[in-house]
């Protein structure tokens, strides 16, 4: 791509965690298995129903705006019907949000964004065979549309967009944003251009023709459509084709994208304000002042996480990035590490990303006692044990085993199955004369300044004791026998 340039911009759209859809008093629930079950006579848009705006969603869409420093719309906003038809939307039109939507501006991970705007789901669609089934439990349900400014250039820097934003979404609470179950839906805009034209914002011709590429399932899927895009793309403008404004879909299985239709522009839905709708005059709702949405998210935020962990805790970038991917493992190591100095905190983090994280991938330790804020407490003394020399390191792992099926304190636990550090002179002196008996010629290799030798010795000391053994004491010990 060395003779083009790449310009990318995302639209995103997420389904918003709300008790009940956009307009009306049904269930918000994505995990309802019984098709058109939460559905009513205004998602169902039966003659004479009117919508009445949900006050929660649009509060959720102001969080997001304000942690992503965007201009609220305090003058007034509204709602628009986008017309088209598709069995989709039984009202012939979808409510969506025009020139005045809730959010402009902001930007994440450094990338300017075009605004964030409200509108209600679509129902699902499902084929087999010759027919299509469509279930309305969707239909209706908040969603909200971000649209990033065509200032991306590469695949990787859009994926890292999309998870920053899904992170966002779950540490306001805003939404799952799980995309596997289709609460968040990214398409691409990909164009690419001559790198010798001059990029400039709202030329098209420097920016290339755009082409929309849909039906992208996961972060990966995003980042290989992009990919693939702008390399067929490049073929077309190498043979002297030109790209075509239009949609396409992502084909995961072959890895390919594929024609859907021709590109709408925005007057091919005949935009106009809902008269069912009144404007949304935002400085007139108290919960929604600046100063009141500031004060929600301050310290929610996961680039504040970031920065908590790696320059307050001292962690490594890949364990604090641990934590802030894994709300739950984050809040587990917080208050395990509550009141501890730095070097305790890091010691925390490193058995929590090893031994703790790797027995919940294998099931050895449930979702719940994480949870439970008396194993996080208890973690933490185990540490505190660690760092006084009451348990040696493998002495820590052995416990914290067993910690998992056991509520006891881990040194009642650690007593009882004889895994704390032996530190007595007179136990240590036994066991560094038999390793000493045992490796004679060791024992005098290291009398003539080999110190490989020492580390041998300690080593089977360690092994004599079961890992029982204070390493630091155990050596002193073999080092005033020998000498």
């Amino acid at each position: 791509m060395s003779d083009y340039r790449a310009t990318i911009g995302l639209e995103i759209h997420a389904e918003l965690k709300t008790k009940t859809k956009m307009f009306c008093a049904c269930l918000n629930d994505p995990d309802e298995k019984e098709p058109n079950k939460n559905i009513c006579p205004i998602c169902m848009a039966h003659p004479g129903s009117l919508p009445v705006i949900n006050r929660e969603a649009v509060h959720k869409v102001l969080l997001v705006g304000t942690a992503l420093g965007a201009q609220l719309a305090r003058n007034f906003s509204e709602f628009d019907r986008k017309n088209y038809f598709y069995p989709d939307i039984p009202k012939g039109y979808q409510i969506s949000q025009y020139k005045y939507p809730l959010v402009e501006g902001g930007s994440l991970r450094g990338i300017a964004l075009t605004r964030i705007h409200l509108e209600e789901d679509t129902a699902r669609s499902q084929h087999e065979g010759e027919k299509s089934l469509v279930d309305y439990n969707r239909a209706g349900v908040p969603l909200m549309e971000l649209v990033t400014e065509p200032v991306i250039h590469d695949a990787e820097v859009a994926g890292a967009f999309a998870r920053e934003l899904q992170l966002l979404l779950r540490y306001l609470g805003a939404g799952e944003a799980n995309m596997e179950k289709g609460e968040l839906r990214i398409e691409a805009n990909v164009s690419i251009a001559p790198a010798a034209e001059q990029y400039k914002k709202g030329e098209v011709e420097a920016l290339g023709t755009k082409v929309e590429v849909k039906n992208l399932n996961s972060f990966r899927s995003v980042e290989r459509a992009i990919a693939y895009e702008l390399e067929r793309q490049k073929k077309l403008l190498e043979k002297g084709e030109k790209v075509v404004q239009e949609t396409r879909g992502w084909d995961e299985q072959k890895q390919v994208t594929f024609l859907q239709r021709k590109k709408e522009s925005s007057h091919d839905y005949r935009y106009f304000p809902d008269p069912d709708l009144p404007k949304l005059v935002l400085s007139e709702v108290e919960e929604f002042s600046d100063g009141q949405l500031k004060k929600e998210i301050s310290g929610k935020l996961p680039w504040e996480k970031r920065d908590v962990y790696i320059k307050e805790y001292g962690l490594k970038k890949e364990d604090a990035e641990m934590f802030v991917q894994n709300m739950m493992l984050g809040a587990f190591f917080e208050r395990a590490a509550s009141g501890s100095s730095r070097e305790l905190s890091i010691a925390v983090a490193n058995y929590i990303a090893s031994d703790i994280a790797g027995a919940r991938e294998r099931g050895v330790v449930a979702d719940a006692w994480l949870e439970d804020p008396s194993n996080a407490k208890r973690t933490g003394a185990l540490m505190m044990m660690v760092q006084s020399g009451k348990l040696s390191s493998r002495g820590a792992k052995d416990t914290l085993a067993l910690m998992f099926s056991d509520e006891r304190d881990p040194e009642t636990i650690a007593k009882e199955k004889g895994l704390m550090q032996q530190s007595d002179a007179g136990a240590l002196i036994a066991i560094a004369q038999k390793v000493i008996d045992a490796n004679p010629t060791v024992a005098a290799d290291y009398k003539t300044g080999k110190e490989a030798a020492l580390q041998f010795l300690v080593g089977q000391g360690m092994k004599e004791s079961k890992g029982s053994a204070n390493p630091a004491a155990l050596r002193e010990q073999l080092v005033k026998l020998i000498s």
